[in-house]
């Protein structure tokens, strides 16, 4: 998105791909309460769908316990690629971006044990 009023748009096209690619609908949207989330149209198109949403507080990270996961994962195996590979932190930008191409190629158990990729 290079807007943020192209959210509407670009979930509705999400949405899409995600029920062709996994056969099932969108039940639960977990979203902060930031504006493009809360126009009229979002919430008719939720409604109408059947789609849940939980709202967190604005701008606060620490309320999404999956997105602070994740990122405690990328932080903690990023420094272990640096230290194994005897890097120093000029390549903290690389070592991330291998640790995110790694953790998207690996089997996950939620997927059945398939990759995202």
């Amino acid at each position: 998105m290079s807007q943020k009023s192209q959210a509407f748009k670009c979930f509705k096209e999400w949405k899409t791909l995600i029920e062709k690619q996994t056969e099932r609908k969108v039940k639960r949207l977990g979203i902060d309460n930031d504006l493009e989330f809360c126009s009229t149209k979002f919430n008719k198109f939720c409604k109408d769908e059947g789609i849940a949403r939980q709202f967190t507080v604005r701008n606060t990270l620490q309320q999404n316990e999956v997105v602070e996961r994740m990122n405690k994962k990328l932080l903690e195996r990023t420094r272990c690629l640096l230290s194994n590979v005897g890097l120093n932190r000029s390549f903290w930008g690389e070592a991330i971006n291998t640790t995110y191409f790694l953790i998207n190629r690996t089997p996950s158990t939620p997927i059945g044990l398939k990759n995202s990729y």
